[in-house]
């Protein structure tokens, strides 16, 4: 069987989120080998948070699971894209579709997009 390449990043590589339909980019998280293999075996996005140094399922606070439609692997085995279908209509914890919500614009971020949900109520 391939291999992902984990030795490269210290046992995280990034993984690239984009929406199945849209092809939108949804965020940037990083996965480790728990949370490949917990990927693979339910088709549900698992990440390693970095901030709170353990296995995260997406979705498993705000209820907005990623079901994994398809998984690319790129030339160095080191990065993958999840194309998948975001469930609840928001992957930014901050209650946007995408954690890529603002542009930048004369050296300031402006935010492009409306948000989907209220972060106030959904994490209370």
């Amino acid at each position: 069987m391939d291999r992902l390449n984990f030795e490269k990043g210290d046992g995280l590589l990034p993984a690239i989120v984009q929406d199945y339909a849209s092809h939108e980019v949804l965020m940037l998280a990083y996965v480790n080998q728990e949370a490949w293999q917990k990927t693979l075996e339910t088709g549900k996005a698992h990440y390693w948070s970095r901030s709170r140094n353990k296995l995260w399922l997406k979705g498993e606070s705000s209820g907005h699971i990623q079901m994994v439609k398809e998984i690319l692997v790129d030339c160095d085995e080191d990065t993958v894209v999840y194309r998948v279908e975001q469930l609840g209509g928001a992957a930014c914890h901050k209650g946007y579709c995408s954690c890529f919500f603002r542009r930048v614009e004369d050296e300031a971020f402006k935010v492009k997009d409306k948000p989907v949900f209220d972060p106030g109520e959904v994490y209370k």
